[in-house]
């Protein structure tokens, strides 16, 4: 049967294709389509928003390793009937822009285009995993370190929630400037993101207000901190303070070990002004686990626990990575567990940044150790953003409507929400270019995606770094370039489907850790891929 199809060119940056069935190849819902388009005109309409700005006193902190600013913002959605639920605004429907790139912002795009409350889902720039599995619109072209441009989009296409994925934007400045002018976002000011923008500030916190983490010195001086470290002793801990790529953190087995990242960092400057100042940290012993909470600036809720594995080889040997696999839940983290990191580490996190004038509006991930001779948990690091690849596994998992939580945490109000998760377990497997997280070639072809996700049920496969090459196959264009993910009544269940769809996928140029979750399984369970 012929089929009569009408385009519609409303700007450079999207296209809407509609067939005479009404359906579209972008993937905008169709209520959203439905109230900001007009088929006999190409008009074009965005919801109203309605905006109230509460300033208080200007004032400085008390530590001195950040400046930070207590203008705070509070941002209403008016209901208007362009939403197509009525004059009466029973519920709201958004619009989403999700900024970065990457496995995490594919994730919380799924989650998102599942909340019944989202009409939309932008991804900027996306990558084109993302845009192939319907799971949002990608923007590539908009730049996201141009807040002026960001704000521009938002303005144009009714955004009434803008989520911030990765930390450098935040660390820049981005909410800052989107806050200003009235645009509801999920994640911290600059001032607040400190948090990860600088390992220092972080543990200023943590003395301040009694918060557990290592034994620690700041250092920019190369000859005090080596006679530190020698007075230590060794295996010991040194990080360049700023944003380094994941790749700051050295664990230190001898002195000249500890001693020749100290070089590197203060005088080679191999990190630049990230590495212009190192902290020298005491070596805990234990297991390593990740706790999220979602904050409002006086409230935090907590998110399931997680897990990673940060060393690139089987049993969690080689180099650090971003992350070649996770599970959730985390066995380590009983409830007494999250009970304690919470009040011992979380909420007093919070209220100390409030107190600081450096409210915290956004996820903070904290990494933690669950130390071997105490038994409890102490702050390795802040993160001020889902981890990746955790945020796989706990999207897969979340039920309840994403956009109404991150809408609620930025109004203020998380002391009304609570989170409803899927029973059983959820497990991510990184599959990385070969070389990874050395050097690594780009533009090797991945085959048999499509075949992977349909090889089990509840299969999911985020996009990392996928692009598509001019035969319409999908090429690698990162270090870590697919995260396998699959649910499970347990995690032996989500375990075996997450790897029987590593298995079906075709990528000669690719690898992948053969034993996640071997911490919470029994090792004879990784029989199967030895």
């Amino acid at each position: 049967m012929a089929m009569a199809f009408a385009t519609f060119n409303l700007s450079p940056s999207l296209r809407f294709v509609s067939n005479n069935k009404g359906f579209f190849d972008s993937q905008l819902s169709n209520s959203f389509l439905s109230s900001h388009l007009f088929l006999g005109t190409s008009s074009f309409s965005v919801p109203t928003l309605r905006f109230s700005t509460i300033h208080q006193p200007s004032c400085r902190p008390h530590i001195n390793a950040s400046p930070c600013s207590s203008t705070s913002f509070r941002c209403f959605a008016q209901k208007s009937p362009v939403d197509g639920l009525g004059s009466n605004g029973a519920s709201e429907r958004l619009v989403v822009l999700v900024i970065g790139g990457g496995g995490r912002e594919h994730a919380l795009c799924y989650a998102l285009q599942r909340s019944p409350s989202c009409d939309a889902v932008f991804c900027a720039p996306g990558n084109a995993g993302i845009s192939s599995s319907g799971n949002a619109t990608c923007i590539p072209e908009l730049d996201i370190s141009d807040s002026s441009a960001v704000i521009s989009f938002c303005r144009k296409w009714g955004v009434g929630l803008v989520v911030v994925g990765p930390e450098a934007p935040l660390v820049s400045g981005l909410a800052n400037d989107l806050v200003k002018v009235g645009i509801p976002t999920f994640g911290p000011s600059a001032e607040a993101a400190a948090l990860e923008g600088s390992k220092n500030f972080m543990k200023s916190i943590c003395d301040k207000y009694g918060i557990p983490t290592a034994k620690y010195q700041t250092f920019s001086d190369a000859s005090a901190a080596k006679q530190y470290i020698k007075e230590q002793g060794a295996p010991i801990v040194i990080k360049a303070d700023g944003l380094a790529a994941g790749k700051g953190v050295i664990v230190a087995m001898t002195l000249e070990e500890a001693y020749e990242a100290v070089d590197s960092m203060l005088v080679e400057g191999i990190f630049g002004s990230a590495g212009c100042r190192v902290i020298v940290e005491e070596f805990l012993e234990g297991e390593e686990a990740s706790f999220f909470a979602l904050v409002d600036g006086e409230n935090a809720i907590p998110l399931e626990s997680a897990q990673d594995h940060k060393r690139v080889g089987d049993g969690d040997t080689g180099p650090n990575t971003g992350g070649m696999g996770a599970y959730s839940p985390a066995p380590v983290l009983t409830e007494e567990l999250q009970s304690l990191v919470m009040e011992s580490i979380i909420l007093p996190t919070v209220k100390g940044m409030s107190a600081e004038g450096c409210k915290f509006v956004g996820v903070l991930y904290a990494g933690l150790m669950i130390e071997k001779k105490s038994g409890l948990p102490k702050l390795i690091e802040y993160n001020v953003r889902f981890g990746d690849p955790e945020c796989q596994v706990l999207m897969i998992r979340l039920e309840s409507d994403l956009a109404k939580v991150l809408l609620a945490a930025c109004r203020g109000e998380l002391k009304r929400v609570s989170l409803n998760w899927s029973p059983g377990s959820a497990m991510v497997v990184v599959m990385a270019s070969q070389g990874y997280p050395g050097s690594y070639e780009k533009g090797t072809v991945i085959q048999s995606l499509e075949e992977a996700e349909n090889v089990a049920p509840c299969v999911k496969i985020f996009h990392a770094g996928t692009a598509l090459d001019l035969d319409g196959n999908f090429v690698a264009m990162g270090g870590r370039v697919l995260g396998v993910t699959a649910k499970g009544r347990d995690l032996k269940e989500a375990r075996d489907r997450a790897y029987d769809a590593v298995e079906e996928i075709k990528w000669p140029g690719g690898f992948y850790r053969r034993d996640i979750g071997w911490r919470a399984l029994p090792q004879n369970e990784f029989a199967r891929n030895a």
